[in-house]
């Protein structure tokens, strides 16, 4: 008996509760780090199990190529700002989808040098691997440029956009169904690997930026299937395993996104999302505002029981997360309650604020979900808004008319004083006005969010010395 045949069905059993474990644990930030290690540990030992399989007779260039993923890798870890994860996420879902994709066209031309060794099932499995993890190479890519604001974020569209999408991802079915009836005909799968590669572009290029989230979420169901799809090509039933647990867990949470936005699938998708709205009754009018100075925001901190703060992308973006944690501690010393509600479509991945928050070292208990901080915010004396926008519109709840209508939101009106801290009047990515900043109870805090509250926290250090 082989060694791979005792010990690897052992090592890919111990991988695999590795990887579930890991997705439980994640759920919660208590308990992320813990999962985090042991997906780690599951993944070692998955790599380990395969390099032991007895198809492995020459270690030579999968050692360069361990040694070439470290010396990517180990940078990016260390050297990307949190703030930047979404675009990593983005990135790495590319990679591993393109790293299926070539798997699979190399075991396509394999087979076929090796005569009849292509069944209709492997077929089948080869062109759902190939097509999936194409298209999610070039659609995390687009990702990728928006989240780095190398591409537009708002939605480029056109005339009659929507049927060519479906057009291009038609022909590269059709084209796919092809070489599964008739595998010899090697020269269709080049078209069929471009016209995937094509339908990537154009699947992302109508969608908003801060659409990115649920979009994310969606890439990585694909690059889960992609591999599952994988597995039963290679007969690994470990791939099989990881696969389905990414794609299903990535398609869930894809789900939970749009429930958080009350939107539809082929509203994210198809929508266009985000483009600017217009309106003939607002336009040319100067609603007033009150804006306030940070001495006037300390003052009002000071003098608060309870806070509750609701970040947004325009702290990621400033980077304002340590300087928020300065506020939370100081605040703290003095006896105010401070806590964090955090919105599901926060920011631009899933739990992006809670990663940012996580980085500065804020306690977990401190974090509170929409639906336990909404019932909360009538009692709360300060809502401290950090370049959050959308998630906070009443309009969602007031107007059946807005693009966002019916969007769960935190319920930051209700607080008796709210207070916003934004570089400007702009919308936010719905593209609409935002009545909470017009109201009596609001006051605006206009600039970059860290420099704003590095002044609120000298602010409230000279008041502690009166």
């Amino acid at each position: 008996m082989k060694l791979d045949d005792t010990l690897l069905p052992i090592l890919y059993m111990l991988a695999a509760i590795g990887f579930i474990l890991a997705i439980k644990w994640m759920n919660s930030p208590a308990t992320a780090r813990r999962g985090v290690i042991v997906g780690e540990i599951g993944m070692v030992l998955a790599v380990v199990g395969t390099l032991l399989r007895f198809e492995v007779v020459n270690y030579q260039w999968i050692l360069v190529a361990f040694v070439l993923g470290t010396a990517v890798g180990i940078p990016i870890a260390y050297i990307m700002p949190m703030t930047a994860v979404p675009q990593r996420t983005a990135f790495s879902h590319a990679c591993g989808a393109l790293a299926s994709a070539l798997i699979g066209t190399a075991e396509y031309y394999k087979g076929l040098d090796q005569g009849p060794g292509l069944s209709k099932v492997v077929m089948i499995a080869l062109i759902v691997e190939t097509l999936l993890g194409f298209l999610t190479f070039t659609a995390s890519m687009m990702a990728f440029g928006k989240l780095q604001e190398v591409l537009a974020q708002r939605p480029i569209t056109y005339k009659g956009q929507n049927f060519v999408n479906l057009g291009v991802f038609a022909a590269a079915a059709g084209v796919g169904l092809a070489l599964i009836v008739a595998p010899g005909q090697s020269v269709l799968f080049p078209i069929f690997a471009a016209l995937a590669l094509l339908f990537g572009v154009l699947l992302i290029i109508p969608i908003g930026g801060a659409d990115m989230p649920t979009v994310i979420a969606l890439l990585n169901s694909y690059a889960g299937l992609s591999a599952s799809a994988m597995g039963f090509v290679l007969n690994n039933k470990l791939l099989i395993v990881a696969g389905a647990l990414d794609g299903s867990s990535g398609f869930i949470l894809s789900i939970i996104m749009c429930r958080a936005m009350n939107r539809s699938f082929t509203n994210v998708l198809f929508g266009a999302f985000g483009q600017l709205q217009t309106s003939a009754a607002g336009a040319g009018e100067a609603k007033p505002v009150h804006s306030a100075t940070a001495e006037d925001a300390a003052q009002i901190l000071d003098s608060a029981r309870n806070v509750v703060v609701i970040p947004g992308y325009g702290m990621a973006v400033a980077q304002a997360q340590h300087k928020l944690r300065e506020m939370f501690d100081m605040l703290t010393k003095r006896g105010v309650e401070v806590r964090f509600a955090i919105h599901p479509v926060a920011g631009r991945m899933p739990g992006h604020m809670n990663v940012l928050l996580a980085e500065a070292d804020i306690p977990y208990d401190k974090l509170w979900e929409m639906d336990d901080i909404n019932p909360e915010m009538a009692n709360e004396d300060v809502a401290l808004i950090i370049g959050a926008n959308d998630v906070v519109n009443p309009g969602a709840e007031t107007d059946p008319n807005s693009p966002i209508a019916g969007m769960p939101i935190i319920q930051a009106y209700k607080a008796r004083t709210v207070m916003v801290i934004k570089r400007s009047m702009n919308p936010g990515f719905a593209g609409i006005d935002n009545d909470l900043y017009y109201r009596d109870n609001t006051l605006m805090l206009f600039g970059d969010a860290k420099s704003f509250l590095s002044s609120i926290v000298k602010e409230l250090g000279a008041l502690a010395k009166v």
